[in-house]
């Protein structure tokens, strides 16, 4: 029995990350995944991201269904993101190392999308939740 408790709380902390892509991957297992993905997205320095934060799990949800329903990412920043809301969630470019490193390394792991058509993935930091996208990479 204590087994599978032990198990349930690894299961518990995995989803409190939340860290999940769109198609619900986990970006924890980036690393076997990125050789794959490396073939699409050469390294970059510096990254062109927009992100909505929320403060409440079930706000981030709320968000999130909205964009599952083809709301523009800079709409629905506009509308739920706690931080930066009037410039649409844009945080403009950052360099590697300026960003919390979990938010960095969810971005990195982007490839570049519209606002019309984006590409997102849904962290957790010490902030609050993010829904991350980046319109591009140099």
């Amino acid at each position: 029995m204590a087994g599978s408790k032990k198990t349930n709380e690894k299961t518990a902390k995995a989803g409190d990350k939340g860290a999940k892509s769109k198609g619900g991957s986990s970006s924890k297992e980036d690393k076997s995944g990125d050789a794959s993905s490396s073939g699409k997205l050469k390294p970059a320095t510096s990254i062109n991201v927009r992100h909505i934060l929320c403060e409440k799990h079930s706000k981030k949800e709320e968000a999130l269904t909205k964009l599952r329903d083809g709301a523009k990412f800079d709409d629905v920043a506009r509308e739920f993101s706690e931080d930066k809301a009037r410039q649409g969630g844009s945080l403009g470019w950052k360099i590697r190392g300026a960003l919390d490193a979990t938010f960095e390394k969810a971005a990195y792991d982007l490839e570049p999308s519209t606002t019309a058509n984006p590409k997102y993935v849904e962290i957790k930091t010490g902030h609050g939740y993010h829904i991350i996208m980046v319109e591009g990479r140099k």
